[in-house]
């Protein structure tokens, strides 16, 4: 069961819907085994859009020990900079935040798969997504 993200209320006692989905990789599509390795948060009252990603290398060769290593820390790292925007985010540069993030949570048969989206309510989205990746991921 999955812990669900901090309720907890401002000092102004607002709080904003987040959305929010994990990373995972998937060394071997054929086979269907999957880890976490970053999670994709997104609060369209705040226009904010992030991921952060950490590979556990252990994991990875447990799964794959052929695995292309620096193929996946790519593909992660693109899910970061897609997410901050701006020059690093590709053809993704000019699009506003709930632009990135529906083109990050797009299924697809890759070896970095986006998982199902799950909503919350936070007072700081920033928090979220350090919060839920040292749950859900490390």
């Amino acid at each position: 069961m999955t812990e669900q993200p901090s309720t907890q209320p401002t000092p102004s006692g607002r709080r904003d819907v987040f959305e929010y989905a994990l990373v995972r990789v998937v060394p071997r599509v054929e086979r269907g085994e999957q880890f976490n390795a970053g999670v994709v948060v997104y609060c369209r009252a705040k226009s904010f859009v992030a991921a952060r990603t950490h590979l556990d290398e252990a994991k990875l060769r447990a799964l794959d020990p052929g695995a292309d290593l620096g193929g996946i820390r790519a593909a992660l790292g693109a899910v970061e900079r897609i997410c901050a925007g701006g020059e690093a985010a590709g053809q993704a540069e000019r699009d506003d935040a709930g632009r990135r993030f529906r083109w990050l949570i797009a299924p697809r048969s890759t070896v970095v798969q986006p998982g199902p989206v799950h909503t919350g309510l936070t007072a700081d989205p920033a928090a979220e997504v350090d919060r839920l990746l040292d749950l859900l991921v490390r």
